[in-house]
């Protein structure tokens, strides 16, 4: 066994069960770690000077393969089923044996980094990634250590990272070849049987949404974040689609992130150093930001290229409309440094309601903010997703459902504290369609959605009238500033306003459904802001 790079002092593989590696390549530069996958046959330059890889079977994360230990520390605070799969600890410590067996005579991709911009809370990682697209990805992503800092580095997680490694599926008591496997106790991540990097940022978000609510008190989000000139701090909450990312990269504004956050007693913070970005359709006219933040040192994943060249297609989804990109955050010219702000003074809860009911911009009582935090929803339409034709109703808690160990009331009463004890505004913002649903209607336009979430910033929205929605409650504005009034009321919107009614009405019944399971642990003050669907025959 060689070693190269730069290796902590008394830095050992072994205490992980590494016993016997090939070379072992210690915190390499981006610029290194992007040689290897070249000459490795891992990787291309495109065009624009970004490495750019194919993540093999999967191009996404696997859900029902993302596994966590049950012991003693998680059989009673896990929130257990269909979200939190168990593995026993001998299943765990049998994936252990075998994935670091497979690596023996490997050589492997060492990068020590950590998550949380506060130091307070800053958790130090090492990552043990059989390819150097993973390392890199996971130089990118987190938090990178001065050269100070790596001389005495001294990691409190380990993740394994090893595509090339085949699971024995049910024989491992797991599903398939395939897994992510959480150890709370030994505080490891495996990986094993996948490329797709996304697993190893998600394992880390998925710690952190354990550790820091349970032992720290501080809420973890799925969120992006940024500051205004004067201080004030947003966040913006949305699943997939719904323009998080869009929306938060504001070029009047400092990006604090893009997908998750902590909130402390004294702020916020970004729990990462990096950003992990769609780029299906991706263009210059619409997200510069990102545009020219794919270059060298970023990391793009499943692209396809135009004809011989190696110029990205980003319409190209041949692969998977998952397309990504990865890079430091500081390809992003105007972010905070660090990546810290106060308290928020808005919070944005994004959804693209393909059924053009909601309101394009609506404010939510501290009780509403909950109920819809908890409901987590939008609605996917035909090109989104694989096998999807007309709009598909999603909901996933706070925003985040795949990567919540404990209960979703618990993220949403510390949120509900916050918002009363900081006298937050909360808004509700349809990015999604009006005048009809998907197929009839019109999508909001982005530069009305962003005049909105600016006249909300900037308090234009504090004295005007609002109109209550009759079936969700929620409070709309009769004016805004750069925006039609005619579409602030959706209903107006609708040619036929009985089919409005009636599509209102069954999203409605849809969210009171979705919200059954989660009544048990919710507050009255909860409860009582569900929509008031009819009861039908």
């Amino acid at each position: 066994m060689n070693e190269f790079g730069t290796k902590p002092a008394n830095a050992d593989l072994s205490n992980i069960g590494l016993k016997h590696p090939g070379d072992v390549y210690w915190n390499l530069e981006p610029a290194e770690l992007i040689e290897h996958a070249v000459q490795n046959g891992e990787g291309i330059f495109a065009s624009s000077g970004a490495l750019a890889v194919n993540t093999g079977e999967f191009t996404g994360r696997s859900p029902k393969d993302k596994f966590c230990v049950e012991d003693a520390k998680t059989k009673g605070t896990v929130w257990w089923g269909d979200i939190n799969l168990p593995i026993s600890a001998e299943n765990f410590d049998r994936l252990h044996g075998k994935l670091t067996a497979y690596l023996t005579g490997r050589d492997v991709y060492v990068k020590d980094a950590y998550a949380c911009a506060d130091p307070t809370y800053k958790l130090n990682l090492r990552v043990v990634a059989e390819l150097p697209y993973s390392a890199l990805f996971s130089s990118n992503m987190f938090l990178r250590p001065t050269a100070a800092e790596l001389g005495s580095f001294t990691p409190e997680w380990h993740i394994i990272c090893a595509p090339g490694f085949m699971a024995d599926g049910p024989a491992d008591g797991i599903r398939q070849h395939n897994f992510a496997a959480i150890d709370f106790t030994r505080k490891m991540i495996l990986i094993g049987g996948t490329g797709y990097t996304g697993e190893i940022k998600k394992g880390i978000f998925t710690v952190l949404n354990y550790v820091l609510p349970q032992e720290r008190k501080v809420l973890s989000m799925h969120c992006s974040a940024n500051i205004g000139k004067s201080g004030d701090t947003a966040v913006f909450f949305g699943l997939s689609g719904t323009g998080k990312t869009t929306l938060s990269a504001d070029p009047d504004r400092l990006l604090i992130g893009d997908d998750e956050h902590g909130w402390s007693d004294k702020g916020v913070f970004n729990f990462e150093g990096g950003c992990y970005a769609k780029c299906i359709d991706l263009s210059r006219e619409k997200e510069p930001q990102i545009w020219d933040a794919v270059k060298f040192g970023a990391l793009l994943e499943n692209v396809g290229f135009h004809g011989d060249t190696t110029q990205v297609d980003f319409a190209d989804g041949g692969k998977t409309e998952n397309t990504r990109v990865s890079y430091p955050i500081d390809f992003i010219g105007n972010i905070a440094e660090p990546s810290m702000g106060g308290h928020p003074k808005n919070i944005f809860f994004l959804t693209c309601d393909a059924y053009g009911v909601l309101p394009p911009i609506s404010r939510l009582t501290p009780g509403q903010a909950m109920y819809w935090f908890i409901s987590g929803y939008t609605a996917k339409v035909a090109g989104t997703e694989a096998g999807i034709t007309e709009p598909k109703t999603v909901f996933s808690a706070c925003f985040g459902a795949p990567f919540l160990p404990l209960h979703p009331t618990r993220y949403a009463d510390m949120l509900g504290e916050k918002l009363k004890k900081h006298d937050v505004r909360v808004w509700l913002v349809n990015t999604g369609w009006s005048g009809g649903a998907y197929g009839t209607g019109e999508r909001m336009k982005l530069k009305f959605t962003r005049a909105m979430i600016t006249a909300a910033l900037n308090g234009q929205l504090d004295k005007v009238a609002y109109k209550e929605h009759p079936v969700f409650g929620v409070s709309a504005p009769a004016e805004c500033p750069n925006v039609p009034n005619e579409i602030l009321d959706p209903r107006n919107t609708w040619k036929d306003k009985n089919a409005y009614d009636a599509q209102a009405e069954k999203l409605a019944r849809a969210f009171n459904d979705n919200f059954n399971k989660y009544k048990e642990g919710a507050s009255p003050e909860i409860l009582a802001a569900a929509p008031k669907a009819a009861v039908k025959a």
